[in-house]
């Protein structure tokens, strides 16, 4: 079969349609590895930036809804969090990067990690509202700068 000709030229033949899907990159290990640590961060961390825009709200619902909610969110914070700290392993034994400045930034981040998990537990754990706001405000900084340095890291 010929190509029909057209003013312009000729025109290609068309293409069958199982020749013209475009193949999608598989899912290895390296897939899934980031794909558990971001999933957990974005609990970890969007869920502490969550949890403060709503205070307010909750407060206004009545003194016990706050604490109710932080109770609530733990249960899915914590297993987070360990699931970043097991991916984070994974990540390091992944890297292929032995440069100095690559493991001081590590070290940053693990100092990060490590504040962000004992101030949560600190926030957890306090009893009057200024331990509460410290802590509570600690532990988001410096998940939020684990994070950040988590991306340099990332490259």
């Amino acid at each position: 079969m010929t190509s029909p000709v057209t003013p312009e030229g000729p025109r290609a033949a068309p293409v069958p349609p199982a020749e013209r899907v475009t193949p999608v990159k598989t899912v290895d290990l390296e897939t899934i590895r980031l794909f558990l640590h971001v999933l957990a961060a974005t609990i970890w961390v969007g869920g502490q930036i969550t949890l403060a825009a709503l205070v307010p709200a909750l407060r206004a619902a009545g003194t016990d809804v706050p604490k109710a909610a932080a109770n609530a969110f733990n249960r899915i914070a914590w297993p987070a969090f360990g699931v970043l700290v097991l991916t984070g392993v994974w990540n390091v034994i992944a890297a292929d990067d032995n440069s100095a400045a690559f493991q001081h930034t590590l070290s940053l981040k693990y100092v990060l990690v490590l504040a962000s998990g004992v101030t949560a537990y600190l926030h957890a754990r306090a009893t009057s509202k200024k331990g509460m706001a410290v802590y509570g405000a600690l532990t988001g900084l410096t998940a939020l700068g684990a994070l950040f340095v988590g991306m340099m890291l990332a490259g």
